[in-house]
């Protein structure tokens, strides 16, 4: 059996992001519902949680409450891992602003496990394939490396592991320039996200994929995940699970209407059967902060 087999897979469970309820309406805004949504996942076999705070009505939220509650009351529920994300890319905040709710959360006494920092600055226009053009054409998320490196050092310093998220090469080889630079410590967590809406990613298909895998670092400690935005990331899940790396996946990224009116915890037992099937047992929470160099 290869030493790709033989590791224990981390299931990260992406809740809820940006979706709202009109192809799933069991996407899970408020804290109780996330809370609930967290503990079905745990016992279906994931150990990490991703949120995004949201508002009644599945408006983004910013406010230090909803970041607060859902940390909070997941952690009450359930073992896992859990971080939301930062501030928003589509609000002009600065760095230290965007990061403003992780400290919060941690001079609070709930610092998150993880926090996200994606690496790197691009175009984020939504592209609609049936129409052959962009719904928007003015989106451009900016992540200069003076920000990234301030995000780097202050989730250091609060005792936050990074989550470098990388959803092309450019953004790739600016993280294993940051593992290099020591700004991260080894072994790093390393997101490579695809996308089926966003041309910014690589696209969710084998090529897509395996053209961010071959360029993971071999001289450097690291874990790897994959996701993908708009599109079932099941077919691509037997492939990275295969090759030893996780998987991130969850309602909040793709509605998964093609499987029914599914929860997070659906996919993530769909998940944990093909890890069966590739003979790799499931890590626990702690198991994965071992695993994520987090102890």
């Amino acid at each position: 059996m290869s030493a790709a087999h033989t590791r224990k897979l981390i299931i990260e469970v992406r809740a809820n992001e940006f979706a709202m309820r009109d192809r799933n309406p069991l996407v899970p805004w408020s804290a109780d519902e996330l809370a609930e949504d967290a503990a079905e996942c745990r016992e279906a076999g994931a150990a990490i949680y991703h949120f995004h705070p949201r508002g009644p009505d599945g408006e983004a939220a910013f406010d230090f409450e909803s970041y607060r509650q859902p940390v909070t009351r997941i952690r009450a529920s359930c073992d896992l891992l859990v971080y939301p994300t930062l501030g928003a890319f589509d609000r002009a905040q600065s760095a230290p602003e965007r990061l403003a709710p992780i400290l919060a959360l941690a001079e609070a006494g709930q610092v998150p496990d993880i926090a996200p920092i994606d690496m790197g600055s691009t175009n984020v226009d939504r592209f609609d394939a049936a129409r052959g053009w962009f719904t928007t054409q003015e989106r451009i998320y900016i992540n200069t490396h003076a920000t990234l490196r301030h995000f780097a050092e202050q989730l250091r310093g609060a005792g936050v592991k990074p989550q470098l998220v990388c959803w092309n090469l450019p953004m790739l080889r600016c993280a294993c320039a940051f593992i290099r630079a020591g700004l991260v410590d080894q072994p790093a967590w390393i997101y490579l996200g695809m996308s089926e809406a966003s041309l910014a990613h690589h696209p969710g298909t084998p090529r897509g994929m395996m053209a961010l895998v071959d360029f993971l670092p071999e001289d450097l400690g690291h874990e790897w995940t994959v996701s993908l935005n708009g599109g079932n990331l099941l077919p691509l899940a037997s492939l990275a699970i295969t090759l030893g790396g996780h998987v991130s996946i969850g309602i909040g990224d793709h509605p998964y209407d093609e499987l029914g009116t599914v929860r997070n915890a659906d996919l993530v037992r769909r998940v944990a059967a093909l890890a069966r099937d590739c003979g790799r047992a499931l890590a626990t929470p702690a198991e994965a902060r071992r695993m994520l160099g987090m102890d």
